[in-house]
């Protein structure tokens, strides 16, 4: 939305299957997954997803029947899978409780932050889940280049990178036995992110500049806005576009007067369901935006640059691509 004119033992790293529609996972396999191995005999058969971005890829693998819960939304799913969804109760908007996860009987969890499911995890830890049986999986998304023993959300210790992404499908499409799916999927996502590079690339985003607003502890105070070093940073970087905050912080606070001096040429604003703070309706932003004396003076708002994107697609997610797209679009129709 632009408001404007507008494999056996497969220890696996990552997987190299070839594209084969006949492929399938040769049981036992191994998997690497965040600093924990598992062993799997046969393909799970029922699931519990802690984070939107873990219940999108079984999604996008045709693994929605084996999905039993979900939780932890911060937008609508995806529209071609409202169908499915509607039919797999949620658990919780939300962290779920230990008990509500339980309660599904799942063989299998999927997290998208290891903050849900770790060492302190706020649902559990992984190994409360493996003591009574139940697999885990953290997506590497949030745990690659990362150390997450430093506060809530973690340290990334380099850039994200999308080939966590395409690990995260990999591994999940050989643990369910799925691999086809999994090497067809990578596939598109892959050519997704070359064309949109392709097009900002012609379209001039060398040079341009931007700032990622996800949300604020309250309207009046600094914003928390996209680092370096997470998805939203890697969404800049790869499209040639300067991000004025220099931290290398995921989501550092920053003054609103600091960036109006540097003055971006987009404002890119979180879209969300989640109400945690006044600012995380980006209604609020907008308005902010127009109407703070610092804010309403810096270009992008007067050019009415701005861009309202889903807050999973300036995140580590499959949606990651999405947000790529949006940004591209955004550059070629910038006024």
């Amino acid at each position: 939305m632009v408001l404007k004119k507008l494999s056996r033992t497969v220890a696996i790293g990552v997987v190299a299957l070839s594209f084969n529609v006949n492929a399938k996972t040769d049981y036992p396999v191994t998997i690497e997954n965040c600093g924990t191995t598992q062993v799997y005999e046969r393909a799970p058969t029922s699931v519990v997803t802690i984070g939107q971005a873990a219940t999108e890829i079984l999604y996008s693998l045709g693994l929605a029947e084996t999905v039993k819960g979900t939780s932890v939304w911060f937008n609508d799913v995806l529209p071609e899978y409202a169908t499915v969804d509607a039919d797999i109760p949620r658990l919780a908007d939300n962290d779920p409780s230990f008990e509500a996860v339980l309660g599904q009987r799942p063989e299998f969890v999927a997290a998208q932050y290891e903050w849900h499911v770790g060492k302190q995890g706020t649902v559990a830890t992984r190994e409360q889940f493996h003591d009574i049986g139940i697999s885990t999986y953290n997506l590497p998304m949030d745990c690659d280049n990362k150390d997450n023993s430093v506060g809530p959300e973690g340290t990334r210790l380099d850039l994200f990178s999308t080939s966590s992404l395409y690990k995260s499908v990999t591994q999940l499409s050989t643990i369910f036995n799925v691999p086809e799916k999994g090497n067809e999927l990578v596939r598109s996502l892959k050519s997704r992110e070359r064309n949109a590079i392709e097009r900002a690339k012609k379209a001039g985003a060398d040079g341009r500049s931007a700032v990622f607003w996800f949300s604020s502890a309250a309207m009046e105070i600094d914003p928390f806005v996209a680092g370096q070093k997470g998805a939203a940073g890697y969404i800049m970087k790869t499209l040639g576009i300067k991000n004025v905050v220099q931290s290398d912080e995921e989501w550092p606070t920053v003054g609103w007067e600091t960036i109006a001096k540097a003055n971006p040429d987009i404002i890119v604003i979180a879209k969300m369901k989640r109400r945690r703070f006044p600012a995380d309706d980006y209604h609020k932003k907008l308005e902010f935006l127009r109407s703070d004396p610092v804010t309403k003076e810096m270009k992008a708002v007067k050019n009415g640059n701005i861009i309202v994107m889903d807050a999973l697609e300036m995140d580590s997610s499959i949606r990651v691509i999405r947000g790529l797209e949006q940004l591209t679009q955004a550059v070629e129709d910038i006024n």
